[in-house]
């Protein structure tokens, strides 16, 4: 019988550690810098963009411009001509992660829930080889499987055309990275002397890198695993939510928190966008608030995870919703507070599973 009772230390700890979550949750972080430069920009790669190409006449073209706007969220804390030059490197790799996506859904649902497996490993390796930084690679899987997702027959037929698609996101990455070098404009900072890429980002299989990898590994084969039970379709979304648990060197504690922070989040923002999807917005003021959540998103995101979740949850259920034609909002939120619980437990499943070492 006492074998079977948990011990008061245990129970002691479990108390400690629900206590640390909870004041998590009823806390901000310390500032790091300021961060309402970024956020702008990143407010206005997202905005622009659908504002623009609604105006002009194409808004059934508009809001698939957004995921060029994940370019600049990365690189805050790189100096102004530093993130000038890795911009361009990132909207590229974000194109191909779009380009893969796409090309995945040629093939079926097997291709697409192959590729991300593929994508959230090889991605998740080189962020962690290369010291990548937040957020991290969920982004490049989220435009994998949102581009697959977006571009994929439904009733047996295309929503979007793929290479429209794929331009419209060349073109948006490109004025993203239009946005980072804005500051440029001012010569104290084009007098500054950037460091050399390889001093940024140096290239290294470290036990670090190997770590997040691992992890990383075991979130993509058990998300795709459970999304064949779940929803094949929606395997992204699982995978998303489990590299936001591990994709950044964090330890147990932390991963754990993460993941938490990750679900009350996701299901107040679920809330959050069934308030907003039911607001007849034209394409152009749809754009403006897409804007404002990103803003939002960046401006939080460092001091409290659940709360940026807040705004990024209905972001990209607007941004799915809208491109894809889904009428079905309840549902779509439904899914996606189950895709998160699932997600956020296979994350922390794997950072308890591979301990960050302190040497790493």
């Amino acid at each position: 019988m006492s074998s079977c009772t948990p011990s008061p230390r245990f129970g002691a700890r479990v108390r400690a550690e629900a206590a640390h979550v909870a004041r998590s949750l009823a806390t901000f972080g310390p500032a790091r810098g300021r961060r309402w430069p970024l956020a702008l920009q990143a407010g206005l790669a997202m905005a622009v963009p659908i504002v623009a190409l609604a105006a002009s006449g194409h808004a059934d073209l508009a809001l698939l411009s957004a995921t060029g706007a994940f370019a600049v969220i990365y690189g805050g804390w790189l100096r102004p001509r530093e993130r000038a030059r890795v911009a361009p490197l990132l909207a590229l790799v974000l194109w191909v992660c779009a380009a893969g996506g796409t090309l995945a859904a040629q093939g079926g649902v097997a291709f697409v829930l192959g590729g991300v497996l593929v994508t959230t490993i090889v991605v998740s390796a080189l962020a962690g080889a290369v010291s990548l930084g937040p957020p991290g690679p969920v982004f490049f899987v989220l435009v994998f499987g949102l581009s697959a997702q977006i571009t994929s027959r439904h009733g047996g037929a295309r929503a979007v055309d793929p290479a429209v698609y794929l331009a419209v996101v060349a073109a948006s990455g490109a004025f993203a990275c239009l946005l980072v070098a804005v500051p440029l404009l001012l010569p104290r900072y084009r007098r500054e002397r950037p460091r050399p890429r390889a001093e940024l980002f140096p290239l290294q299989w470290s036990a670090l890198a190997q770590t997040l990898t691992l992890r990383a590994a075991i979130v993509g084969v058990a998300g795709v695993a459970a999304a064949v039970v779940v929803d094949p379709a929606r395997s992204y979304w699982i995978v998303c939510a489990g590299l936001a648990v591990v994709g950044l060197p964090v330890g147990r504690r932390d991963a754990a928190t993460r993941g938490v922070h990750r679900t009350v989040g996701t299901v107040v923002g679920g809330a959050l966008y069934l308030g907003l999807a039911f607001v007849p917005l034209p394409v152009w003021a749809l754009g403006l608030l897409l804007g404002v959540l990103q803003f939002a998103i960046e401006m939080v995101v460092v001091r409290h995870y659940a709360l940026a979740l807040v705004f990024i949850t209905p972001l990209v259920l607007l941004l799915i919703g809208a491109a894809t034609g889904t009428a079905e909002t309840l549902p779509l939120a439904l899914e996606r507070i189950l895709d998160t619980l699932v997600g956020a437990a296979v994350g922390t499943a794997a950072a308890l599973a591979v301990r960050l070492r302190a040497g790493d």
